[in-house]
């Protein structure tokens, strides 16, 4: 279905936000919007954040239903805390290129290949290697978990190799690393960085870990989205460079008017290849037709599910103790 023109009818001339307040009411949703989402849909949300911690904000709501304006493997997540509630994604074609790089055949047989390894896998891979994993983990919490398990526990580490050889790096801890890579940080460009740093000198720069490390090595700051938006903050100065997708950046000129923010430039200094093409397959008018038609819908097997969250629920244990570490958690979001 062409979600510019519904069944048996145009969009034209709705007024969507209205539409979309209205249906929100109508269906008891809640809708969620990644920090990478336009900054139309940011506006419109419930609330903003990282990809689980807006699942597990929407699973301790009374909603009936669950918008996720993000990419297919957070809106499964969502489904996997909140079983009971429908989960609609407004484009299912919003996929993601980590999960895309670690199909979950080649994981089992990667697994098998390694049985003395436990897997300690990232949150951006699907149901299926959820449920093949041992632990997941988040930008924020990997460390923390890495450092419970002794020096002679093997681990594989995956999908993202970049975050994967960061906190080889960071803590001196070998892992066995999944080749993947999310295709926009490994779009920034290092020569053109440090052209950006050479045009406002004494101006830090924030990064994600999935950015490869030669970004990195340049980072004032290394961290999640929760945790680059504290250090937005926080930092002394009024300029700050980012290098994370730049769609980011609409909420720190909201709330931190007097500052700076400079997205981190890609190959060419100019290019638009640092924006997630699969977040930007959302819009305002394929989420209404969501809440309308209550579909795309997430549908998971109760099995699949189950194995899945015992993956995630390790991580819960085992991050409950640095919580609120580095990460703000979900933005609850008033107004414009």
């Amino acid at each position: 279905m062409d979600a510019r023109n519904g069944i048996g009818g145009t969009l034209a001339g709705l007024d969507l936000r209205a539409e979309i307040d209205r249906l929100r009411t109508e269906r008891n949703a809640v809708i969620l919007a990644h920090y990478y989402q336009k900054p139309e849909i940011q506006d419109l949300a419930d609330f903003v954040g990282d990809s689980l911690d807006l699942s597990r904000k929407a699973a301790e709501t009374d909603a009936d239903v669950i918008a996720f304006c993000g990419v297919r493997f957070m809106a499964d997540t969502a489904k996997i805390l909140s079983p009971d509630k429908i989960v609609v994604l407004p484009d299912m074609d919003a996929g993601c290129s980590l999960e895309d790089s670690c199909p979950p055949d080649q994981f089992k047989a990667f697994r098998e290949a390694h049985p003395d390894h436990i897997a300690l896998t990232y949150i951006n891979c699907s149901t299926e290697v959820k449920a093949l994993s041992d632990v997941i983990v988040t930008s924020s919490s990997a460390e923390k978990i890495l450092s419970q398990y002794p020096p002679e526990q093997k681990i594989i580490f995956g999908p993202d190799k970049n975050l994967g050889g960061y906190l080889v790096r960071k803590t001196g801890r070998e892992m066995l690393l999944w080749p993947g890579v999310c295709i926009v940080h490994e779009a920034f460009s290092e020569t053109e960085l440090l052209k950006l740093k050479a045009q406002h000198p004494g101006a830090p720069v924030a990064a994600h870990p999935e950015c490869p490390a030669v970004i990195l090595d340049h980072a004032d700051y290394v961290g999640s989205t929760s945790g680059i938006l504290a250090y937005a903050a926080d930092f002394a100065g009024d300029t700050l460079i980012v290098a994370t997708e730049p769609h980011i950046i609409h909420q720190m000129e909201k709330s931190l008017p007097n500052k700076n923010f400079i997205g981190a430039p890609g190959a060419d200094g100019n290019c638009n290849c640092n924006i997630c093409p699969y977040m930007a397959l959302n819009t305002l008018e394929k989420l209404y037709v969501a809440l309308r038609d209550l579909e795309p819908r997430i549908e998971i097997e109760e099995g699949l599910r189950l194995r899945a969250k015992k993956s995630l629920d390790a991580m819960l244990s085992m991050a409950s103790a640095t919580v609120g570490m580095g990460d703000l958690g979900p933005v609850r979001v008033t107004g414009d």
